[in-house]
């Protein structure tokens, strides 16, 4: 399912690559679409390769704010649309060649350690993926993919976008959502309670750099962001965990991530894997009416990150 919904979307995007100022590539046997290294890309792409992403279970839009624009997504399949396919858990590392990769070819490829706890693998006839990185994958990368894959290169359609570039913004200020999930995964908060879920963020300026654009999208979701959750569970359950979601649960909360990236030496592995969530946190309680609301925004250490 998540495959063959991103498909639709890829084949429109492949159509209207002209008026969208994409690029389209033939690599390997693959297809491959640039939505921001050698062209412009937009808006209307970054949404449509955050909806990917999501392998088409979501919604993203961009919103306005009393402050300016927000990403927002939502979600009524979120462990699914989130862990299983958005979230950016396969490093691409081939030959010199470097990528985060998410999308729902992931749950194809499914030998991450989150899917021995979220059980959404699944069979295609297609693999969809998109790459968070400057370089076009190479005729070596396809090849190494589709052995992972266990599928011809033909099968195979890739969406690229570096950090610093419109879509390439949107798509990662889109995992808002995701993040929290992820953080509850961590947390060991049992995620078949999640009934639903949204996520908002501000957009954050476009970085001239990818280096900068990954500073300002992470103060986005950690600093400006916000979930929404709708569970069922005991309320004790949400009381016991809930403090610790929100970023500033993490020691390494509350400078622009751009210093603490300098400061762990622009090693992402290094940094406290809790300080990954958005900064404001509520739960509805279905079964017992209650609500909870933990952390809050930051908008002080936004504006620095942002020169605001």
């Amino acid at each position: 399912m998540l495959n063959r919904n991103a498909f639709e979307m890829v084949e429109l995007l492949h159509a209207e690559a002209d008026t969208r100022r994409l690029i389209p590539h033939d690599v390997g046997g693959a297809s491959s679409l640039d939505c921001g290294i050698a062209c412009d890309g937009g808006i209307e792409t970054g949404l449509d390769l955050a909806w990917i992403g999501m392998g088409g279970l979501g919604q993203v839009d961009l919103v306005p704010t009393a402050d300016g624009l927000a990403v927002q997504v939502r979600s009524d399949a979120p462990v699914r649309a989130c862990l299983s396919s958005q979230y950016a858990g396969w490093p691409i590392s081939i030959d010199g060649y470097f990528a985060m990769g998410s999308g729902p070819m992931r749950a194809i490829h499914a030998s991450e350690s989150i899917f021995r706890e979220v059980p959404h693998a699944e069979e295609s006839p297609v693999a969809v993926g998109v790459l968070e990185t400057r370089q076009m994958p190479t005729p070596e990368v396809v090849a190494w993919l589709a052995a992972e894959l266990k599928m011809p290169a033909e099968s195979i359609h890739l969406l690229v976008a570096p950090t610093a570039s419109l879509a390439g913004t949107i798509q990662v200020v889109a995992r808002c959502l995701e993040t929290c999930l992820h953080k509850l995964h961590a947390l060991k908060f049992p995620l078949d309670a999640i009934v639903s879920g949204t996520g908002v963020a501000p957009m954050p300026p476009i970085g001239r750099k990818d280096i900068q654009s990954i500073g300002w999208t992470n103060d986005a979701i950690l600093y400006g962001g916000t979930a929404t959750l709708w569970v069922r569970c005991d309320d004790d359950v949400i009381a016991e965990v809930g403090p610790k979601v929100p970023s500033s649960a993490s020691a390494d909360y509350g400078s622009p991530f751009g210093e603490i990236f300098r400061r762990y030496g622009h090693d992402f592995y290094k940094i406290d894997p809790l300080l990954f969530s958005p900064a404001r946190v509520t739960f509805y309680n279905l079964t017992s009416g209650r609500t909870f609301h933990f952390g809050a925004l930051d908008p002080a250490v936004m504006a620095k990150s942002f020169g605001t």
